[in-house]
């Protein structure tokens, strides 16, 4: 299925490891222009050297997604570096789990006004974009920690709060044919990443949460960038405001 995405401009919030890599990777195998960013800038130039040979355009800046004036600043950047923005993704994440105070902040700074200050950013270009082709997208990375939990926890209930504010953008600006979507993605195995870092130091922790996995398995990056491209393409141009669970049945609950 051609997803319409040759010469896209799409802007990615953590786009040099784990998911936000293997959604930056999709989108310039299925022909989009890409910018991204994230804290490290060494990962940021490999990422960048290894999209250019894809044959697309690429851009890419250290930013911390915490300082909201940066942040904004270089949504419009990526916009000027890229002539326009079609397809916004908020991957960025704090991974801030606990009950402290300091996970609280980390979780709304990054996860929440992360996701917020971008969209609002990327809003008047994606509202030209959508003018002028009939279709633009936002998509926000979840997690199904959103809804599920066992203890007060600041990771959950901060991604929780990004499928409401997903789905008030959605409201909004349906009209203008601008959609916003959420992918919740279930345990997610790469290396380097948290469940590897609990394999590695918390054995009987991952093998619990394997015993868990229906599948046999964890998602891998790819699992969960198939969505999100799938959803950020004009192939999707009907579908807004949704929570899309990609978990391999890891959960129990129903979605209605």
């Amino acid at each position: 299925m051609d997803l319409g995405l040759k010469g896209k401009r799409a802007v990615i919030l953590g786009g040099t490891r784990g998911i936000g890599r293997a959604i930056t990777d999709l989108l310039a195998d299925e022909g989009a222009n890409v910018a991204i960013c994230a804290r490290n800038q060494e990962q940021i130039d490999e990422a960048v050297s290894a999209l250019k040979s894809k044959g697309v355009n690429a851009f890419g800046k250290s930013v911390d997604i915490a300082d909201g004036p940066a942040l904004q600043a270089w949504v419009g950047e990526a916009a000027k570096d890229l002539g326009g923005i079609d397809i916004l993704i908020s991957n960025a994440s704090a991974l801030s789990a606990g009950n402290e105070e300091a996970n609280w902040q980390a979780g709304f700074d990054v996860d929440v006004m992360g996701a917020q200050r971008s969209i609002t950013a990327a809003l008047p270009h994606l509202e030209k974009s959508a003018a002028a082709g009939g279709d633009a997208s936002i998509v926000i990375i979840s997690s199904v920690s959103a809804a599920e939990t066992s203890h007060p926890n600041a990771y959950g209930a901060m991604k929780a709060a990004l499928i409401h504010v997903a789905k008030g953008f959605a409201k909004q600006y349906a009209d203008k044919h601008v959609r916003c979507n959420v992918v919740s993605p279930g345990t997610v195995y790469f290396k380097g990443g948290v469940w590897h870092m609990i394999e590695e130091n918390m054995p009987d922790v991952y093998k619990d949460a394997m015993s868990n996995n229906p599948m046999g398995r964890m998602a891998a990056p790819e699992d969960i960038a198939n969505a999100t491209v799938f959803l950020s393409s004009p192939r999707s141009s009907f579908t807004t405001g949704i929570n899309m669970v990609v978990d391999g049945a890891y959960t129990t609950r129903v979605n209605f």
